[in-house]
């Protein structure tokens, strides 16, 4: 028996994929027929139907269902192998695949990336952002060698993650000029209720913290009065600059706007009875800290790169160059 190769389980996946032979084909750059002989040779193999045909249409079957899964498994670890055999020459080659939830990506990562080029230029670093839900998911997946998320990890994940803080963040309530807090700068959590919101979207890192900062401080989301609702962080920035709403967001993110006094952060007086009493002086200001966790899968292989970068990141926390680690 001949057996299959590795050039067979592609073309098969990029079938299965495509549900097509001739896109398969022009997906990997070879020949229609060469795919149609691919196929046909797996089937003659081992006795199976992976396709159905059905007139110009093809449909995949129970064989290709199982042998799809388990092809995509063995070249996901062809690719960590081969990637493994090229850091062998002290990190001067290699790729590392990071994902990273916006505000993360986008204001504390770079940096990040930056020292670790500095040292290892050679490197190539793919790194993509998106909200922290799919981050979690890309990694369990094994998209990624490492994931940076500031919202929690789903307890669905939590057996299939690593997770650890390697820095924290915190998060202000901002206003934009036209905004009647602007010129208070300060104001009750009771008056939280009274201002139209603009928010960010449930699977956000940044909406999850402030919402369960608003929990704790015993507000109901439904409480609010949101008016609009954005994928992105800089969304929701503009149309604070722009109108008379207010947003939790990341100090990261606004640091230059109030600055320049385009917007302007909020403090939060913590106003709320102990045991029956209201308090008449020191009253304390409510604070919103987040962490940034770095996560990775449990078991899958981990290559030397994505352990230097780690390595890395940790090494920020143990040398205090982040000031937040405490959630409210």
């Amino acid at each position: 028996m001949a057996g299959m190769t590795l050039e067979q389980l592609k073309i098969f996946l990029a079938v299965a994929h495509n549900l097509h032979f001739t896109r398969a084909a022009e997906e990997l750059y070879i020949t229609q027929p060469a795919v149609s002989a691919a196929i046909h040779n797996l089937e003659q193999e081992y006795g199976v139907k992976l396709f159905h045909r059905i007139g110009r249409h093809i449909e995949i079957a129970e064989a290709g269902k199982l042998l799809q899964v388990e092809a995509q498994k063995i070249l996901d670890q062809v690719s960590l192998t081969e990637r493994g055999l090229r850091e062998l020459n002290n990190l001067q080659r290699g790729e590392l695949k990071l994902g990273s939830s916006l505000t993360i990506g986008n204001y504390w990562l770079p940096s990040k990336i930056s020292e670790f080029k500095s040292q290892y230029p050679g490197i190539q670093i793919d790194c993509t952002l998106a909200n922290a839900e799919t981050i979690c998911v890309g990694t369990a997946m094994g998209q990624f060698d490492l994931g940076l998320v500031e919202g929690d990890v789903k307890p669905a994940l939590q057996n299939t993650l690593d997770y650890e803080i390697v820095a924290s963040d915190r998060l202000q309530i901002v206003v934009g000029q036209k905004h009647p807090w602007f010129e208070w700068g300060e104001v009750d959590l009771s008056q939280l209720t009274q201002t139209p919101w603009v928010m960010r979207v449930r699977e956000s890192g940044t909406q999850q913290r402030f919402e369960e900062a608003l929990q704790n401080w015993g507000i109901n989301l439904s409480e609010l009065n949101v008016i609009l609702v954005f994928t992105s962080g800089e969304m929701a920035k503009a149309a604070i600059e722009n109108g008379v709403g207010a947003t939790g967001i990341s100090e990261l993110m606004v640091k230059k706007e109030i600055q320049l006094g385009s917007l302007r952060a909020i403090r939060v007086i913590d106003n709320r009875e102990s045991n029956g009493v209201i308090p008449t002086a020191g009253y304390a200001y409510a604070e919103i800290i987040r962490p940034f966790f770095k996560i990775k899968h449990r078991q899958r292989f981990q290559t030397a790169l994505s352990k230097v970068f780690e390595q890395m990141l940790i090494s920020s926390v143990l040398d205090g160059s982040h000031q937040h680690l405490s959630v409210i």
